[in-house]
């Protein structure tokens, strides 16, 4: 049996907060960090959910992630998804890392049309 509307709102309104903890934590830390996102398939949740980082340009995103940042991205995720009581493993096939620059160019800017187009995380 599926959640409820009622489930749904609960989960979506945990989510919210302890991203966005995460997120303010990674403005100061992460240079070129912008903001995060996160989508979820409630028909499909919790293997459904996707947390996407968002970077102001690629290239920062690029050093980011050469720099082993990625990790501690994954790790405020983790953190996050925890204190949301949402248990996923690994929690690293459910993040994935993106620029405002390149959705600039190749979707001239569209979040809602690229976020539709990027893979979904493994099921």
């Amino acid at each position: 049996m599926g959640l409820s509307k009622r489930e749904q709102a609960h989960i979506e309104r945990r989510l919210v907060a302890t991203l966005t903890e995460a997120c303010e934590t990674a403005k100061a830390e992460l240079v070129g960090f912008a903001w995060l996102t996160h989508e979820i398939d409630y028909a499909e949740f919790p293997s459904s959910l996707r947390v996407v980082w968002v970077f102001e340009t690629q290239t920062q995103k690029n050093q980011a992630l050469a720099s082993g940042q990625g990790g501690r991205m994954i790790e405020l995720t983790a953190q996050a998804l925890s204190e949301a009581q949402v248990l996923l493993s690994p929690v690293s096939a459910h993040v994935q890392f993106d620029s405002e620059e390149e959705c600039q160019r190749a979707n001239g800017g569209n979040w809602p049309q690229r976020l539709a187009r990027m893979q979904s995380p493994r099921r």
